[in-house]
């Protein structure tokens, strides 16, 4: 049975209450490999192996440029990143760890917490990707609890590219293939590139620039 859920308008989410009950990434992670052992789905089980390995390796591969180090460096005031994700999404496992290598980054300027899309369908309501509860999506707030920028559910190229793959029926199928390899040789580049807009977004919405 489909549960109706409750539309939300942006500006009338409790933005406040759900960094409340997101969790940080280090948690996230742990309750991911508890996830790995116990769930029953043998498919699910090795989507969750293959990212919870995608994570590591980005954990360790991606440096965070001088560009977008100074960047942070110079913020003056605190951003807030809420992300809808679940175990299960390979697109998660390429990004998270780079968001989150940012935020450790930012001394305390950028805190981010990771809502599981699933358990909060009225916020992921919210923000579809042409109709559809793409993950991770990423909400950027001010520390007034105001909505600055979003994100998701990957970098403008990789979109691209999964929107020509999914439209041909010879590539359809395999498209995850395809676009994982486009991670591996973007080695997060053009993330770290559209974090660096984001950042700037937030800095425009500060100075009242915003629109």
């Amino acid at each position: 049975m489909i549960m109706a859920t409750k539309m939300l308008k942006p500006e009338s989410a409790d933005y406040a209450a759900y960094l409340k009950k997101g969790i940080a990434y280090h948690q996230y992670k742990l309750q991911m490999a508890e996830d790995l052992v116990s769930n029953p789905d043998a498919k699910l089980k090795d989507y969750i192996n293959i990212n919870l390995h995608r994570m590591q390796r980005v954990e360790k591969t991606f440096d965070i440029s001088s560009a977008l180090s100074g960047q942070i460096a110079n913020l003056k005031f605190k951003i807030n990143w809420l992300v809808l994700t679940e175990h299960w999404c390979g697109d998660a496992s390429q990004t998270l760890s780079v968001f989150n290598k940012v935020a450790d980054a930012s001394n305390g300027r950028i805190t981010m917490k990771m809502l599981y899309r699933d358990q909060n369908p009225e916020l992921m309501d919210v923000y579809l990707t042409n109709e559809t509860r793409s993950i991770p999506m990423l909400i950027q707030l001010d520390e007034n609890m105001n909505v600055t920028g979003t994100w998701g559910p990957r970098p403008l190229a990789a979109q691209t590219l999964v929107k020509q793959l999914r439209s041909n029926s010879a590539t359809a199928a395999n498209y995850t293939t395809e676009l994982h390899l486009w991670y591996a040789k973007d080695k997060q580049k053009s993330l770290e590139a559209e974090i660096s807009k984001l950042i700037f977004r937030a800095n425009l919405s500060r100075s009242g620039s915003l629109s």
